[in-house]
């Protein structure tokens, strides 16, 4: 096997491992992200809510974000997962602060469809998430 191939087998393996886990955190912190909020997202975004499909696509970016930073900055797929969830309870805790301090209003908005309310809390957690990725550094 020559050096370009053994190279190439070598890092397959590493990119398999590495988007592999990451889109096990991802699935997962969507996941809590849902049972964390006080209304039924895939409910709501069946039914069209335009608002609900905004802020989990919000939520999602954000955290997305962070965990492409912290695949940049670690080969240790163990370190790697402990900044996916630190990077998830951030964005958690930054939605759950959004809702119950910031817009004390926002579950109803959402339910009702309020799209200016989805896409405040959408840019929200992809501010939180940019800042979150940015500050994964040594």
């Amino acid at each position: 096997m020559d050096y370009l191939t053994h190279g190439f087998l070598e890092g397959a393996g590493h990119f398999v491992v590495a988007f592999g886990l990451a889109c096990l955190l991802l699935a997962v912190f969507k996941r809590l992200y849902q049972m964390s909020t006080p209304y039924d997202e895939a409910s709501l975004i069946a039914a069209g809510n335009v608002a609900a499909a905004v802020a989990l696509g919000g939520a999602i970016i954000g955290f997305a974000l962070p965990l492409a930073s912290a695949l940049s900055v670690t080969a240790d797929p163990i370190e790697f997962a402990v900044w996916g969830v630190l990077a998830g309870a951030v964005q958690i805790l930054a939605s759950l602060i959004v809702r119950r301090f910031v817009v004390r209003d926002m579950t109803a908005r959402i339910e009702a469809g309020n799209v200016a309310s989805g896409i405040y809390l959408a840019a929200t957690s992809i501010g939180v998430g940019l800042l979150n990725a940015a500050s994964m550094t040594y």
